[in-house]
């Protein structure tokens, strides 16, 4: 066999969908999410080519990967046992199953620049979600309805990205946050703060939390369970859909950091906003706040 074909039939067993693989396997679907699986190695959640064991805290991308998570092989094995597979496809039928496409940068709606989404890395989920529930303490039940939903996944270099929603459910930008030794925080390119934000939290809430990053906002939700956390993306006192969240008639309150920008960030929003009041996190930040309970 040659380079290439080798090539293309590894690409062709990778693409088999992972629904052929669990069937195999005897695995069942769960009757109320057709999004998970229950398996001998646990609960899978799949979406697309993606998978993530939530009883293991791992995961990741394709039929290979997957044959080589649920039988324990190795990735020569996995490959041998896809292709004696009933489905499984052939070298020269590499192009039967065809792998999702990569994320395709989209133009904001009122500005010229483009938002170039990182594209998820599957393979690279478990990593990040091992930094915050490790490092940030965050609790798994606040983190997988957010890989559910796509507001939380993984960028080839491990970083978290969090998405940032319009009115209409479109994205309008990302958080990024560095999950290595020298972690990190910045915006994806094209990213547009005031067309939209970052959420987690009860549809009809009791309350409505402003914060200053997305972490924090899933900290402040674990410590307010019937609260809406939102990220301002940074402490802004002012950003464009406030009025909006206000006109929701919900008592409103700016949770930024208990420190000098925090404050001075505060003060300005509620004077120009007196409907909103004043929650100081009892440590430096929500996250910090959270740790120091745990």
């Amino acid at each position: 066999m040659n380079t290439s074909t080798g090539r293309e039939r590894t690409e062709g067993l990778r693409a088999i969908p992972l629904a052929d693989i669990l069937r195999v396997i005897d695995a069942t679907p769960d009757p109320h999410d057709p999004a998970k699986w229950h398996t001998p190695r646990g609960v899978l959640s799949v979406n697309g080519a993606k998978f993530f064991n939530w009883n293991q805290a791992t995961g990741g991308g394709g039929a290979i990967d997957l044959a080589m998570h649920l039988k324990g092989l190795g990735f020569k094995e996995a490959l041998n046992w896809l292709a004696c597979l009933p489905a499984a496809p052939s070298a020269a039928q590499a192009g039967r199953y065809r792998l999702p496409p990569p994320v395709v940068p989209i133009a904001a709606p009122d500005d010229l620049r483009r938002l170039l989404l990182p594209a998820p890395a599957a393979d690279a989920l478990p990593a990040v979600i091992r930094y915050l529930i490790g490092q940030r303490r965050l609790p798994l039940a606040r983190l997988h309805p957010l890989v559910e939903s796509g507001d939380l996944y993984a960028d080839r270099n491990a970083n978290a990205v969090f998405l940032l929603r319009n009115e209409r459910n479109a994205p309008v930008g990302a958080e990024l946050r560095g999950t290595g030794h020298a972690t990190w925080r910045g915006m994806t390119p094209g990213s547009r703060k005031d067309n939209g934000y970052f959420a987690v939290g009860h549809p009809c809430p009791n309350a409505i939390v402003l914060c200053e990053s997305a972490i924090d906002a899933i900290s402040c939700r674990t410590l307010y369970p019937d609260r809406l956390c939102i990220s301002t993306s940074g402490a802004r006192a002012n950003p464009a859909w406030l009025p909006a969240i206000l006109a929701r008639g919900r008592p409103t309150y700016c949770g930024f950091d208990a420190d000098a920008t925090g404050e001075s960030m505060a003060q300005s929003m509620i004077t120009r906003h007196p409907a909103v009041q004043r929650l100081r996190p009892s440590c430096h930040d929500w996250n910090d706040t959270l740790r120091a309970r745990l």
